[in-house]
């Protein structure tokens, strides 16, 4: 951690980048108690192993594979423990039907769950998140190709679960 002036100032950082780790979180967990906690477990994870952090990179990348780390961890364990699916993958927010553009947002955010995990990854960080491909790449462990080729997917695979007729999926807008 040559470049930083002291272990508080990356500890600020850190700090800095907890609504960009709740984003990315919600990736992976619906429930708040669950992104919560998986946040926390990121943060504990990185304040411990921040002489790890190598200086040049970018702290946000190297924190977004701690938090995809630490899920994956978790999942294998409860895999372990349990069998089914997580509780928080049938989980719905409830909405006044009066409020149509929160009734389409509800829509997107249950079309978003509905698309496999990898494909919501890159949705959530290169879409919502606006993080380079690079970037993308380095927190998911995979070459750049895939990640576009995913990219690319998620959008067609959503584009098809919000109904969007196939003459219309050339328009770009996600």
């Amino acid at each position: 951690m040559a470049t930083r002036t002291t272990r508080r100032d990356a500890q600020m950082e850190v700090v800095d980048l907890i609504p960009a780790l709740r984003a990315f979180a919600r990736t992976f967990c619906s429930k708040a108690e669950d992104v919560d906690d998986l946040v926390q477990e990121t943060l504990l994870n990185a304040l411990a192993n921040l002489d790890k952090f190598e200086p040049g990179t970018r702290l946000k990348s190297w924190l977004f594979t701690i938090m995809r780390n630490s899920f994956c961890t978790r999942i294998r364990r409860r895999s372990r423990e349990s069998v089914g699916l997580p509780d928080d993958i049938a989980e719905h927010l409830t909405i006044e039907a009066s409020q149509d553009w929160c009734a389409q947002a509800d829509d997107v955010r249950r079309a978003l769950y509905r698309l496999p995990e990898h494909h919501r990854e890159m949705l959530i960080l290169i879409v919502m998140l606006g993080e380079r491909y690079r970037d993308a790449a380095d927190i998911c462990g995979c070459p750049m190709g895939t990640v576009k080729s995913r990219l690319n997917r998620a959008r067609m695979q959503l584009r098809r679960e919000l109904g969007e007729r196939p003459e219309e999926m050339s328009r770009p807008y996600l």
